[in-house]
């Protein structure tokens, strides 16, 4: 069995560090570079940077930001916004992203799953998907959080995984920045349909909100934001309290 991941989100909007609830309310965190770094001597296992305004605004992830961190940083990150061709994923790419997180753009072209995943290995590939319940299932949002779909979110992520992706990010959007716990039925869900990686996101408050995600769900990763930003929950610790309840994670 491969170690369970813990991934710090970094939320970029106008080249600083946002944290909000539910998608909304963004407060200023920090500088992505320094957070990152920080995070690194933690002992965090990888980054995930979402350019949060860009899909929005309709543009691209700012390439200044991502070749600084990738300059200074020396644990694999991913970047998600604004990525709509194979040219921006190599782009992100050859900046320096390990992997790239498509969302909005995987919706509204779902063969850009396949061709990424093709053009530079499905490895490079992360579906991240933002869930909300609509009273009658999960529903996939887009555009931030801003706009429904009318797609099931584990259906999604049944056909992203058949597409070519090579990990799933999942976010309930009803649990970001609560501090409530993860959705873990949502996430045992889809961990049970797909036989790729699951990063379990949107919740934490609790160390044992962690070792729910990876005990009862199945999640290969876990991935959080405020707990780590405002210091509630440090990396070393959260992984000596995983190992002494027989979670295996690295360092």
């Amino acid at each position: 069995m491969l170690a369970k991941r813990i991934i710090p989100c970094l939320d970029v909007k106008d080249g600083r560090v946002v944290k909000g609830v539910n998608f909304v309310g963004l407060k200023d965190a920090g500088d992505p570079v320094g957070l990152a770094l920080e995070y690194s001597r933690q002992g965090a296992d990888e980054i995930v940077f979402l350019d949060i305004a860009a899909s929005n605004e309709g543009r691209k992830a700012r390439l200044e930001w991502v070749g600084n961190v990738a300059k200074a940083l020396d644990i694999p990150f991913t970047v998600g916004g604004g990525i709509g061709s194979v040219d921006d994923i190599r782009e992100l790419l050859l900046a320096g992203a390990d992997k790239v997180a498509l969302n909005t753009s995987a919706v509204l072209n779902q063969q850009l799953i396949s061709a990424g995943a093709a053009a530079c290995g499905s490895q490079c590939i992360v579906v991240a998907i933002d869930s909300k319940f609509n009273g009658k299932f999960n529903e996939v949002y887009i555009y931030g959080g801003k706009k429904a779909t009318g797609i099931d979110a584990i259906e999604w992520a049944k056909k992203c995984a058949r597409l070519g992706a090579g990990e799933i990010l999942l976010t309930s959007i009803d649990r970001d920045g609560t501090v409530a716990g993860f959705n873990v039925g949502l996430v045992r869900e889809v961990c049970s349909k797909i036989g790729i990686p699951v990063i379990a996101s949107g919740g934490a408050g609790r160390m044992q909100d962690f070792y729910e995600v990876f005990a009862d769900a199945g999640a290969d990763a876990a991935l959080a934001a405020s707990v780590f930003h405002y210091g509630k929950i440090k990396i070393p610790e959260l992984k000596r309290y995983l190992k002494g309840k027989s979670i295996e994670v690295r360092g």
